[in-house]
């Protein structure tokens, strides 16, 4: 039970009645308590919403950290997510905020003096806005009760929320603020103040508002961050997204309190077993339980980093990709009781007319995505063997704080939850990294069920470092342009998507370690020299990119490994040539690079990849005709191999050249013709193709 809507309040009433009747959760039925995390004083909520409101701005080349931002919000320094919430930066200018109670206006703050007087006040308690120092509030605003018929509007609050009405009643004000011209609005209240244009008030279902509520296609912030539950209708966070404004949903920005209440009870019930087993004292518990509550909100904080991280590398490649995201639809509609309408998803026909006119999913639309294609995959992984798996274990060891690990390793295979566990960490590491559609579309487009997916992804994964690659490449948000940041993004997941097809393609029974411990080494050592490896044309057009990234301010280190990684692509194919063959992994390395530039592989693979695909169908003939071409380019290698009589690699590849003069010349001349024609779909490929197989045999 979710410690939220005063339900905090009663967590050990419900705690001791599930201990008296012998219920197994004892005291972790419900979170928060005497005994849990008091989540207003973590500021977890807030802390987590954050991330989303860092992301967006950060998207707008603002950081909000350092770069003063104006905004207005919905709540009082006494409460917990708006009080915490507007705590989390020195440069937030608070332009105007409202309650219950009060109205707050300031319209031209100091930020220092401001932030250190509602530090004070959330300091108090119980405080109101009309506790605030009227002394610090910049000229022409002040702090009104609601009570009031009629408050008269200074110059300078008519400019500050741009209207031109000289006096409002409280309600009419509300509305006003909420359409403020602010960078930021942070809702911390409760109350749903926000719908769209083709909504009713009834359909918001929140009477107590429908004074003061608002479209959104009149919402002039820059960004919204949802603290607060429903405080927009689903229909009305479209409306403002569509209108060029950033907002995910509630359920994204405010996961932290949720998360936060999750961990502490799968905590409670490991040390309740560890409590059982003599093994821990019950006070000695709580102090333990304490101590690790800066690792497990870092561990929160992050996660609402990756999300909000994944849903903006989404949005910004969505259209080219629709046919996978109604794909996803389907299924969740065929398989997960989804609802489009309900959840204000676009229907079919919409989504082919988004595919013909090149319109994005929005944010709101990819968040509510993100949260039934998770629920899936947990499912499905809960009803397999998966959860039993020593990768999964390594999961649980992971998930739980380091001191609890130290301590009671030998007990976290026993957790009653542990399948559960195991099936939604892995489910939100994958998704959160790789994407939405991520299994949907290996499921569709190879026929493998989503376990055999995971079991591929984990390989692929840890064979690619990946796990570093994205921390060094996060570690730049803020300092990158945002594109660039999810340029790079992008490169890992498209090289831990590659890989993992090869493994869905090469399937092997050994554990997921064994396949790791087989394939890294080899992997590090091509990562370490594949800049020397392909021909003087293919290293220019790699350095190329090199450069274009160093100049964007990405450290040289991570712009090689960005530009050269794509290559790696073909890493498991050379470790594997390598060994079946006994020649060395470097020298196999430079004639799978090179025989890519002789033999115009990578000019066909680069001509696929630049094709527009309008349908899912001309989608799949282009992933197949690009696996075709990497089986290719391994026979290729390996007849050079065979018949190289060790040779150098330049000599290797000359000599098979002169075993296969007329059909290499057909090739040339083929290719000579499409480089004159250019290639607009995917037939040319298809005859080139054929004119490989030629070579090969």
């Amino acid at each position: 039970v979710a410690a939220d809507r005063g339900t905090a309040t009663f967590s050990d009433i419900a705690n001791t009645i599930a201990g008296e009747m012998g219920f197994w959760l004892d005291d972790a039925f419900a979170s928060g308590g005497s005994s849990g995390y008091d989540h207003k004083a973590l500021g977890i909520t807030a802390r987590g919403a954050w991330e989303s409101v860092r992301r967006h701005f950060m998207e707008l080349d603002v950081d909000v950290q350092t770069d003063p931002i104006t905004v207005a919000g919905v709540g009082d320094m006494s409460g917990d997510v708006f009080g915490n919430g507007m705590l989390l930066s020195r440069s937030i200018r608070l332009v105007a905020a409202f309650d219950h109670r009060h109205i707050f206006i300031d319209p031209d703050p100091d930020a220092a003096s401001s932030f250190a007087e509602r530090q004070r006040l959330a300091g108090l308690g119980r405080s109101s806005w009309a506790d605030y120092d009227a002394d610090l509030i910049s000229a022409g605003g002040g702090v009104f009760a609601r009570s009031l018929k009629r408050i008269e509007l200074t110059d300078q609050m008519r400019a500050a929320l741009d209207t031109q009405a000289t006096a409002l009643t409280p309600q009419q004000l509300i509305s006003a603020i909420l359409t403020a011209p602010v960078d930021l609005l942070w809702n911390g209240g409760i109350g749903t103040y926000v719908k769209a244009s083709t909504e009713t008030n009834d359909q918001a279902q929140d009477r107590s508002n429908d004074a003061v509520r608002v479209d959104g296609k009149d919402l002039r912030c820059r960004v919204v961050g949802e603290g607060g539950n429903l405080g927009l209708t689903q229909a009305g966070r479209i409306e403002y997204d569509r209108g060029g404004g950033r907002i995910f949903t509630d359920f994204v920005d405010n996961s932290g309190g949720v998360h936060c209440s999750d961990r502490e009870v799968n905590i409670k019930i490991l040390l309740r077993m560890a409590e059982r087993a003599g093994l821990l004292e019950r006070d000695e518990r709580g102090a333990l339980i304490e101590a690790v509550s800066d690792d497990v909100v870092a561990a929160i904080v992050y996660d609402n980093f990756l999300q909000a991280q994944i849903l903006s590398q989404e949005t910004s490649v969505s259209s080219k990709n629709l046919e996978s995201y109604e794909d996803l639809m389907v299924r969740l509609e065929n398989d997960a009781g989804l609802d489009r309408k309900l959840e204000v998803l676009p229907s079919t026909e919409v989504m082919l007319e988004r595919a013909h006119t090149g319109r994005r999913m929005t944010r709101p639309e990819l968040a509510v995505l993100l949260a039934y294609a998770k629920q899936h995959l947990t499912d499905a992984l809960v009803a397999s063997d998966l959860p039993e798996s020593g990768f999964a274990e390594q999961l649980l060891m992971s998930y739980f704080p380091g001191p609890i690990v130290e301590r009671f390793s030998s007990m976290i295979p026993s957790h009653p939850l542990r399948r559960q566990l195991a099936a939604t960490i892995t489910a939100n590491e994958i998704l959160n990294s790789q994407g939405v559609t991520f299994v949907s579309r290996l499921e569709t487009q190879t026929g493998a069920d989503a376990p055999t997916i995971v079991e591929a992804y984990r390989v692929a994964r840890g064979i690619a470092g990946a796990s570093a690659r994205w921390r060094d490449i996060e570690a730049l948000a803020g300092s990158v342009d945002a594109d660039v940041l999810n340029e790079l993004l992008a490169g890992v997941d498209d090289l831990v998507e590659d890989l993992t097809r090869w493994f869905i393609a090469n399937p092997s029974d050994d554990p997921v370690q064994e396949r790791i411990d087989r394939y890294r080494d080899g992997f590090e050592q091509l990562s370490s020299s594949i800049r020397t490896m392909g021909t003087k044309r293919w290293q220019n057009r790699l350095e190329r990119t090199v450069a274009r990234l160093v100049r964007s301010d990405v450290p040289a280190p991570i712009a090689v490994g960005h530009a050269f990684q794509v290559e790696l692509a073909h890493a498991a194919d050379i470790i594997d040539v390598a060994a079946s063959t006994g020649r060395p992994l470097d020298e196999v390395g430079q004639l799978f690079y090179r025989a890519g530039t002789v033999f115009h592989l990578d000019w066909l693979e680069r001509q696929l990849a630049a094709l527009p695909p309008t349908t899912r169908w001309q989608r799949w003939a282009s992933i197949g005709l690009e696996q075709e071409l990497m089986e290719l380019r391994r026979s290729i290698v390996e007849r050079v191999l065979t018949a190289s009589d060790n040779r150098a690699v330049d000599d290797a590849i000359g000599a098979f050249i002169d075993t296969a003069v007329v059909e290499v010349d057909r090739l040339n001349d083929l290719v000579a013709a499409l480089r004159r024609e250019g290639v607009s779909d995917t037939a040319p490929v298809v005859v080139a193709i054929r004119q490989l197989e030629d070579l090969v045999r």
